[in-house]
């Protein structure tokens, strides 16, 4: 007996030996696809936050200003969510194979064009073509396994996605800070080395992937409703960049925004309502099965982007350590999702049931977060990476799950748009959240720092901005305790939206996946 055996004999449980065999051999078939799949995954997801340590580097090397560094960051965000709806109702008309290919180029070329900016304006449009490439591989990695897999068999495979989203989210700022750090290497190589990876992964796909062309007749484009959806988004996040750092939430440029937002909005609806073939089509926002699903995945980007973000900072700042030991104390998070996304995705493959798994999930990110919210400068870490773990089991547990889950409720011509409205929500949760939990964090820091300085008859507007490498080594303590102390706030607000998105599983309709695609 082999030493894979057993394991086949738990995964192909209930099957006739010639039904195992069968799915044995059809597995080995999907891996083939599904690693360069993942290849051109792990390098889009690196791509989106490996410069976050290197953009100070960046910026004195090519003359930009504060106001740059906030667009390089941004830019790539908002071109990667404003393309996912796009790039889903496209899967749905034209060539899936063809359209992943394509994004995979655009990413490339706009990987190596960052790499080779010499100024602040170069690279701010690079990273919007480098970022329009990435989201439309997130999301269509996605719809090329849907295309391919039934239903009930793409828990086993979504875990494998999850693990290498996660793996890339978390990973991101430790590679980066590596690379700064090692001899002989700059910031553009955080750009050029995910080269050899975008090029191997092309080139096995267009060489191995075989996916299923559904030809539709008289088919239109609705670039009207693909324009307004993508402004709406656009303006949201820049709303909430803006407001609160380059003029008050409660301002007339806030207004004015607020207002273009809603103009937008407004519009897109208009048009989705009268176009054949919508970019996203009204009764996903309406259905009562992906109203809840949508409600769920804001909460699970707010988590796996903003909580994950501020919890790096949070062991900067807040605990003194390293760049690279605050990735690595993150990593708990990464580990915690590979085991959950796995061991759920093979229960789902022999259950073919997804509410209790999904909502597991929520609930123990729930659970998770309010205990990190009770952490402060002191906690132990072991204390920390306890709670960090299990919102880790948790997310791993339901952010793919519930995309299989909402897959399942859709017929196959009509996955694409159903897998990028999803996956849209998801990444509009994790940029608003970064942004909205960034503010109520500063908020808090600099409530708990005044305080502290108070105390010491220190007047905190003398002190200056809450910077630690610009204050004195007599105020920075201060600063640096309210850090530590100030997050247990920030990690409530995103316990409270979990809770929400906990709710809302729990009122899905339970459904049994299908074994044909």
């Amino acid at each position: 007996m082999s030493r894979r055996e057993p394991w086949r004999r738990r995964i192909y449980r209930g099957m006739s030996p010639e039904a195992a065999v069968r799915a044995d051999a059809e597995h080995r078939e999907v891996m083939g696809v599904l690693w360069p799949v993942l290849v051109a995954m792990t390098a889009a997801g690196l791509s989106a936050l490996i410069v976050t340590t290197a953009l100070p580097v960046v910026i004195a090397d090519i003359g930009g200003t504060q106001h740059h560094y906030t667009w390089l960051m941004s830019s790539a965000i908002l071109a990667s969510t404003a393309v996912t709806p796009i790039a889903g109702k496209l899967a749905d008309l034209y060539n899936k194979k063809q359209l992943l290919l394509g994004a995979i180029a655009v990413f490339t070329a706009g990987t190596a064009l960052c790499g080779f900016a010499m100024t602040p304006e170069m690279m701010i449009a690079t990273r919007v073509l480098q970022g329009a490439g990435m989201g439309a591989i997130m999301v269509l990695t996605q719809i090329v396994i849907a295309a391919i897999v039934p239903p009930r068999q793409r828990g086993r495979y979504n875990g494998y996605i999850a693990v290498t989203m996660t793996f890339s989210t978390v990973a991101a700022p430790l590679v980066g800070g590596l690379i700064i750090e090692a001899p002989g290497l700059d910031w553009r190589w955080c750009f050029w080395g995910m080269l050899p990876l975008t090029v191997t992964s092309w080139f096995f796909l267009a060489k191995r992937l075989h996916v299923p062309v559904i030809r539709r007749e008289n088919t239109r484009v609705d670039w009207g409703g693909a324009a307004l959806i993508a402004l709406a988004a656009a303006m949201l996040l820049l709303l909430v960049s803006l407001a609160g750092t380059y003029f008050p939430w409660f301002s007339w440029q806030s207004a004015l925004m607020l207002l273009v937002l809603v103009s937008f909005a407004a519009g897109f609806v208009a048009v989705e309502r009268r176009v054949s073939e919508p970019v996203v089509p009204l009764r996903l926002l309406t259905q009562r099965f992906s109203l809840l699903a949508i409600v769920a995945c804001l909460a699970m980007g707010v988590v796996m982007f903003g909580a994950n973000v501020l919890l790096i900072q949070y062991f900067q700042l807040g605990r003194g350590f390293s760049p690279l030991a605050a990735g690595l104390l993150v990593l708990p998070l990464m580990v915690g999702m590979s085991l959950g996304s796995q061991v759920t995705g093979n229960i789902l493959t022999r259950s073919g049931r997804w509410k209790l798994m999904v909502s597991t999930g929520m609930g123990a990110m729930t659970l998770g977060l309010g205990l990190l919210a009770l952490i402060d400068a002191g906690t132990p870490l072991w204390q920390v990476t306890a709670a960090l773990s299990l919102v880790g089991l948790g997310l791993g547990g339901a952010i793919q799950n519930i995309v299989v889950a909402v897959q399942n409720n859709e017929t196959q011509e009509n996955v694409g748009a159903a897998t990028s409205t999803v996956n849209f929500f998801r990444s509009l949760g994790g940029a608003v959240g970064v942004q909205v939990l960034g503010v109520v964090y500063a908020a808090q820091v600099g409530r708990l720092a005044a305080s502290a300085l108070e105390a010491e008859g220190i007047d905190p507007q003398e002190a200056g901005a809450l910077d630690l490498s610009q204050l004195s080594p007599d105020l920075a303590p201060a600063v640096e305790q309210a850090y530590g102390d100030g997050i247990g706030v920030v990690l409530a607000v995103a316990a409270g939206l979990c809770l929400i998105g906990l709710v809302s599983v729990m009122l899905m309709p339970s459904t049994r996946l299908r074994d044909s695609l």
